[in-house]
């Protein structure tokens, strides 16, 4: 059966006491010790009450404390059934009450049971439930029909506002657990992809140094093949160790640029060509920070021209142009065309391709190909 308002039960949150502040707790308290004194007050202020008597009241007391106990523990479980028993009760015991003089802790047990009804069952359950609490309450009370009227419609309308309020505090208190989980969620994605940064940077730094190193310890083992002179081959190595001291510093600067801390880019284009003949750099549009994925982007797909450049163009001039545009930064490198060097064919052509990943994943976009007179690489990357 579809859930309407009518079967709809108060949420957990509204019948639980989560969200509820030290006061407000310490008001319930309160009231239920005042209430629990009013019936000890009203079962011992007979005087004719014997010894057999008190034990009888205070027997019907206990069980009354021990059924409202129980009628708040099934209307948190939702169980309907259970709470109208231990309701009706109460209803019971108020009547037993009355029926044997004791009208105080009756009347106060009906008003209870009505308020009660409309603040934590179900309002198909709660309306009838405390129409007779309170029927039976008007009945039995001794005040004019007004006054009598009046305490009836008032009950009625604090029971219902009782459970409004409650209500707003189960909402309150679930929206507050949603944005918890959402912040949550929200802190882990970013950790995610934090680590995933992380590991890209770390990555394209290994394959570039790496495939660096990887040349010239190739170009050295094929002049010991080839028995070439001392020279070339220390020149070589030499060489694979400089590549291997710059894999350490793009290390150290990607570390930089996570942390925020890195130098200006027309700095390291120009620190990147300084030692290849015949390149220059040339720098277009208002410069001005870039993020840093943005900013790191551009770094490697420059190293990996650049790397591309030494091994199939050597002695081809080179120019490396950044413009900055109003919504993307262009870096385009084109050389001139030149002899392959020795490992030309080596290399599987992963570098551009994760190049263009990296530039993907920011919204842009890596073209790279061949051109009039030799190959181009240009990255677009939106900022």
């Amino acid at each position: 059966m579809k859930e309407n308002m009518w079967t709809r039960w108060p949420s957990r949150e509204a019948l639980g006491r989560s969200g509820t502040s030290k006061a407000k707790r310490l008001y319930s308290r309160a009231v239920r010790g005042l209430l629990l004194v009013v019936l000890l007050w009203g079962a011992f202020s007979r005087r004719h009450l014997g010894i057999e008597g008190a034990a009888v009241a205070v027997a019907v007391v206990l069980v009354t404390a021990v059924a409202a106990w129980g009628f708040f523990r099934t209307t948190y479980a939702h169980r309907l059934l259970s709470s109208l028993a231990l309701i009706s009760v109460l209803l019971g015991i108020a009547v037993l009450a009355e029926a044997t003089g004791f009208r105080g802790p009756a009347l106060v047990i009906w008003c209870v049971c009505g308020i009660t009804a409309l603040q934590r069952l179900p309002l198909g359950a709660a309306v009838p439930v405390a129409a007779v609490a309170l029927a039976t309450y008007s009945a039995f009370n001794n005040d004019v029909w007004l006054t009598t009227a009046a305490t009836v419609t008032g009950m009625a309308l604090a029971g219902y506002v009782l459970r409004l309020d409650a209500e707003s505090r189960g909402n309150a208190q679930r929206l507050l657990a949603q944005e918890r989980a959402a912040r949550e969620a929200e802190a882990e994605s970013a950790a995610l992809g934090e680590r995933a940064r992380i590991a890209r940077e770390i990555h394209d730094v290994l394959a570039h140094s790496l495939s660096a190193q990887l040349v010239h310890l190739e170009a050295a083992r094929l002049l010991i093949e080839r028995g070439a002179d001392r020279e070339q081959i220390l020149e070589r190595v030499v060489a694979a160790r400089g590549m291997a001291r710059d894999g350490l510093d793009e290390t150290r600067q990607a570390l930089s640029a996570l942390r925020g801390e890195l130098s200006p880019l027309e700095e390291f284009l120009t620190g990147l060509v300084s030692g290849t003949d015949g390149a220059e750099v040339t720098v277009t549009g208002e410069r001005r920070p870039l993020p840093a994925e943005c900013s790191q982007a551009v770094r490697r797909v420059a190293q990996e021209a650049m790397t591309n450049v030494r091994k199939h163009a050597r002695g081809a001039t080179v120019r490396v142009r950044l413009d900055y545009g109003e919504r993307e930064v262009t870096l385009d490198v084109r050389d001139a065309g030149g002899r392959p060097g020795e490992l030309a064919g080596s290399g599987g052509g992963y570098g551009l391709l994760g190049m263009r990943e990296r530039a993907e994943l920011l919204g842009g976009s890596l073209d790279a190909g061949p051109d009039e007179k030799g190959f181009a690489v240009t990255l677009k990357v939106p900022v």
